[in-house]
C-alpha cells in the first residue's frame, strides 16, 4: 500500500451490493425469537428458526452480511488449521469427533440450502490444507492428520500440493466447499422474509431484559417483545457471563486480484508459519480463463502495531509466491479466538432460559454459523443435538483445564489497558493529514484525526465499552480498541462492537 492507500470494501461487498437498504425498526413488535445480529451465525439461525414454524425477527445494527461476514475469506471447512490433535488432547477422542461431525454437516448443510434455493454464490467443492515449510514441524502434521482421521475426516498426510512452492507437509481434506459469502447470505434473508421472518437494517439493540418474555429495547426507540433471543453479534453485545475474559480478538490482513486459471492451486491453503497465510480463489469474470487470488494473513491484536506495513508485507508474500498478480482489492476481517479452542454456542449465561449466544468461531465462522443455527434452533424447539454439551458456554472444565490460554490473555487486556495510558503525547500540530493519534489534553486523552483536507476530529480516546484507550489504525482509517476489538469510525461512529455507544464527540 501507498503512504495515502486506506483499505475499502471488500470483493464479497463490492460484488454483491445488495440493493436498496432494508428498514430499520419503526414501531414495537412482538414475536417468538428476537434474532441479534445479521451475520452468518444469526442469518442461519432466524433461517433454521423460520423454516421450524417460529416468527422471528433479525435485528442488525448495521446492515446483513456486511460485517464480519462480509470480510471473510469464505471457506467452509472442517479444517481448522490445527485443532484436532488438541481436542483429541483436551476433549478426549468423542470430543474431537462430534467437532469433526457438526463442523461437516454443516458444510452439508450449506450445500442443501444452495441447492433448495438455487443461490448463485460461486459454490465449489475444493480440498483443503493445513501446510509447514518447516521441516521441524512436519511430526506435528502428521499427528494432526492422525487425529483428524480418527475424528471422522477424509484426512491425510501429503507432501505435494497444488502450491506454486514446495512444502515440508500438509493435512489435506477433501470434499471441502468455498463460495460467496454476501450473496448466500442476501439469499438467506430474502428467503426469510418470503416465510414470514422480518429483517431490519440500520437497528442497534442498546438493552435485554430477560424474563418470560423477553424484552429488547433498540437506538430507534422502537421495543421487541420475544420468548426467546439470540445474541450472533460476533463478540457479544450482552455478556452477562463474563464471555468477553474468555475470547481474544484477532485482525487479520486480505489482498486479493486476478491471476491467469493456470496460476490456481486447486484447493483452500493455510499455514500457522509466517504469522499465518492462507490462500484460495474464487471465479472471476465470465471466460474462465482467470481467478481471483485470496490471500489472509498478517494478524494482529486491533489497535497495535503499523497496519500499512503489514499490507505490504502481505502484498509482497502474494506477488512474490503468484508472479503477475494484479491487487485489485485491500481489506481486513476480524475474529475472535475462544481460549479453551471451541466456540461457545448455547445459552448466555448460567441462569438462561431465554436467551443463548454464538461467539468465539475462531475464524472459522462459516461452518461454524451453520452449525449454531442447527444447534440453537434445536436448543429453542426442544429438539436434540448431539454436540450440544461441546459447544455449551457455561462449560468449567475446559476452561480451567485451558487455564494459561486464559491467563495470558488477561494479562495482555491489563497490559493495554495500563501501558496505554502510559505512552507519551505526540504534539498535534505535527500530525500529518491522513493520520491519527492519541493525545493528552486537560479534559484527559483525545483520539485526533486529521482528514486529508487538514481539519481535525476529536473523540474521547476512552472505548465505551470497558473503558480502555483506543488507538488508530491508519491503514483503515479507524479507532480500535486492543482489549476486546470494538472499533470505531474517525468520528466515533460504532464500526464494531462489542461497544454500541458511540465515542464522545469533542472540541480541540
Amino acid at each position: 500500500m501507498t503512504e495515502k492507500q486506506h483499505t475499502g470494501d471488500s470483493y464479497w461487498l463490492s460484488t454483491a451490493p445488495g440493493g436498496e437498504r432494508r428498514p430499520a425498526l419503526a414501531e414495537d413488535l412482538d414475536v417468538d425469537v428476537a434474532v441479534i445480529g445479521g451475520g452468518i451465525a444469526g442469518l442461519c439461525t432466524a433461517w433454521e428458526l423460520t423454516r421450524a414454524g417460529r416468527s422471528v425477527a433479525v435485528l442488525e445494527a448495521g446492515q446483513v452480511a456486511a460485517g464480519v461476514t462480509g470480510h471473510t475469506t469464505a471457506k467452509i471447512t472442517a479444517l481448522h488449521s490445527l485443532v484436532y490433535d488438541k481436542l483429541r488432547r483436551t476433549r478426549g477422542s468423542e470430543g474431537a469427533r462430534l467437532y469433526a461431525r457438526s463442523q461437516s454437516e454443516a458444510i452439508e448443510r450449506t450445500a442443501e440450502v444452495v441447492a433448495e434455493l438455487g443461490v448463485d454464490c460461486d459454490w465449489e467443492r475444493r480440498s483443503a490444507y493445513t501446510y509447514v515449510r518447516d521441516e521441524n514441524r512436519v511430526d506435528e502434521l502428521r499427528a494432526e492428520a492422525r487425529a483428524a482421521r480418527e475424528a471422522g475426516l477424509p484426512a491425510s498426510f501429503v507432501t505435494e500440493t497444488g502450491l506454486p512452492f514446495p512444502v515440508a507437509g500438509a493435512v489435506m481434506v477433501t470434499d471441502q466447499a468455498q463460495f460467496h459469502p454476501r450473496r448466500y447470505l442476501l439469499a438467506l434473508a430474502d428467503d426469510i422474509e418470503a416465510h414470514g421472518g422480518r429483517v431490519y437494517e440500520d437497528t442497534t439493540v442498546l438493552g435485554l431484559e430477560e424474563g418470560t418474555p423477553c424484552r429488547l429495547s433498540t437506538s430507534t426507540g422502537a421495543s421487541v417483545t420475544a420468548r426467546d433471543v439470540v445474541v450472533a453479534t460476533h463478540y457479544p453485545l450482552f455478556d452477562r457471563a463474563l464471555l468477553f475474559t474468555r475470547l481474544s480478538p484477532r485482525r487479520e490482513l486480505v489482498v486479493a486480484g486476478p491471476v491467469p486459471a493456470g496460476l490456481d492451486p486447486d484447493g483452500m491453503y493455510i499455514t500457522p508459519d509466517e504469522n499465518t497465510r492462507s490462500v484460495r480463489t474464487a471465479p472471476y469474470g465470465d471466460d474462465g480463463s482467470r481467478r481471483l487470488l485470496v490471500v489472509t494473513g498478517e494478524h494482529f491484536t486491533p489497535g497495535t502495531g503499523d497496519t500499512r506495513a503489514r499490507f505490504d508485507r502481505l502484498a509482497d508474500w502474494a506477488r512474490g509466491h503468484f508472479p503477475g498478480v494484479e491487487l485489485t482489492h485491500f481489506w481486513a476481517t476480524q475474529d475472535n479466538d475462544p481460549t479453551d479452542t471451541v466456540p461457545m454456542v448455547g445459552p448466555l449465561h448460567p441462569g438462561a432460559d431465554h436467551t443463548y449466544v454464538a461467539t468465539g468461531f475462531g475464524g472459522w465462522g462459516m461452518s461454524g454459523g451453520m452449525m449454531a443455527g442447527r444447534l440453537l434452533t434445536a436448543q429453542i424447539t426442544g429438539g436434540e443435538c448431539a454436540w450440544s454439551g461441546l459447544y455449551d458456554p457455561r462449560r468449567l472444565a475446559s476452561a480451567v483445564r485451558e487455564a494459561p490460554a486464559f491467563l495470558k490473555h488477561q494479562a495482555q487486556v491489563a497490559k493495554h489497558f495500563v501501558g496505554n495510558r502510559l505512552r507519551p503525547s505526540p504534539p498535534v500540530e505535527a500530525l500529518p493529514p491522513g493520520e491519527g493519534a492519541v493525545v493528552r489534553t486537560e479534559d484527559g486523552r483525545l483520539a485526533v484525526y486529521r482528514d486529508d483536507d487538514g481539519a481535525l476530529h476529536a473523540v474521547s480516546a476512552r472505548c465505551t465499552h470497558m473503558g480502555c484507550l483506543v488507538d488508530f489504525n491508519a491503514a483503515e482509517r479507524a479507532w480500535e480498541c486492543p482489549c476486546h476489538g470494538s472499533r470505531f469510525d474517525t468520528d466515533g461512529k460504532v464500526v464494531q462492537g462489542p461497544a454500541t455507544r458511540p465515542l464522545e464527540r469533542r472540541d480541540i
